[in-house]
This record gives C-alpha cells, structure tokens and sequence, in this order.
C-alpha cells in the first residue's frame, strides 16, 4: 500500500531517460509571450505581483539590495510555477523531491555566505553573538548560531518537500478510498475539491515563504 502511495512521487520511469523532470521546464510555456499591441489581463496580473514584491523584498532587504530582488523574485516564480503545475493530474510534482528544493537552497546559500564571509568578515563575526549576551554564554551562543547558519539550506529544502508531500498523500489517500464506489464518493469528492483550494493556497505560501527567507537571510550578510 505504501509503495503503491508513494510511487507517485518517483522520479524514474519505465524509460531509460527519465521524462517527469521536463515538468520542471514545460511551465516556462505557459509564461505570457509579448503577442498583443496592450498588455493583456495576465501580464497585468502578473507585473503587479512582480511590483508588489519588489516593494516588499527591497523593504527586508533596505538600500543595499542591489538587485537581489530580482533574483528572489524570478525564485518565488519559478516555485510558484512548479507547485501549480504539480496540481495538473499526469503531471511530476517536481517540488516534492529535495534533488529540486536542495538545488536552489544549497547553491544560494554557499553564495551568501562566501560572500559574507570574504566582503564582511567583521560583520559575519558579530552576528554570531547577539548584543548583551553574558561572556560565560558567549561560546554556546557562537556554537548555536553556527549551528543555525549550518542548518539553513536543509530547513529551506525539507519545508518546502514536506509541505508539497504531505498534502498530494492526502489525496492520493482520497482517491485510491473512491475507487471502491458507494455513496461515500459524493462525500469523497467535496473533501477532495476542498483539498485542491487548500493545496493551491499551500502551493502559493509555500513559494512565498522560500523566497522569503532565502530574503531574510541574505539581508543579514548585505
């Protein structure tokens, strides 16, 4: 039953060359292309989302953002893009996997802290002990902080993977219980139309929340 369930998570298929990852690239088709003389609805739709959060990331990130809010902006879109896609039925969540999510977070990551470390020494050093940390705590207050800088990338990856896992099981669990038929498919049927609002919301706060973070963090090297 578990392998059963979990095998619509598996990368591989009968093929030599896996086809579920081209999922991950089939959703940059369905970006609106510069056809029309006026900006249609949804690149309105979308240059408002893309405004919205510039503000936003510029804002937790102050004047010396020097661009990276772009970068974190086209990462909550790429995210973005792949959940929804995920919610097509026939089509690999590739989200749900840590090869996907460890990829952007392990990468972005190294870069901040390389340059962290190598452009502000001084001030990477100072973010290991907070302000009026008593001088007895101050080696387990480095070592917690080490930790916590270490453990970054793997949370960012794992909050991502758990959270797109967890709801596309839940469903997967509702469907194989619909097969069996009876009046119960009706009451299976709401619940599972409820659950696909519910994961669209987790698939946009899921995107938000990375792109976020990976914000946050890398405003405390600028």
């Amino acid at each position: 039953m578990l392998t059963n369930l979990f095998s619509t998570f598996d990368p591989a298929t009968s093929m030599k060359i896996s086809m579920n990852w081209i999922s991950s690239m089939t959703c940059f088709l369905m970006l609106p292309m510069t056809y029309w003389m006026l900006p249609n609805r949804i690149n309105i739709m979308i240059n408002k989302v893309i405004k919205k959060l510039h503000e936003e990331f510029k804002m937790l990130m102050g004047i010396n953002s020097k661009g990276m809010t772009l970068m974190m902006i086209s990462l909550f879109m790429l995210i973005l893009m792949n959940n929804m896609m995920g919610l097509l039925p026939y089509i690999f969540t590739s989200s749900s996997h840590l090869v996907f999510t460890l990829t952007m977070a392990l990468p972005m990551w190294l870069s901040i802290m390389m340059f962290g470390w190598i452009n502000h020494t001084n001030h990477m050093f100072s973010h290991l002990i907070p302000v009026g940390t008593p001088p007895v705590l101050m080696p387990f207050m480095v070592l917690i902080e080490t930790i916590s800088n270490i453990i970054r990338p793997g949370s960012l990856a794992v909050r991502l993977t758990a959270n797109m896992i967890a709801g596309h099981l839940l469903m997967s669990l509702l469907g194989n219980n619909a097969t069996n038929g009876g009046i119960m498919i009706y009451f299976i049927l709401i619940i599972q139309m409820i659950l696909m609002l519910f994961e669209s919301a987790v698939a946009l706060i899921q995107a938000y929340v990375f792109s976020v973070l990976s914000t946050l963090y890398s405003s405390e090297v600028m």
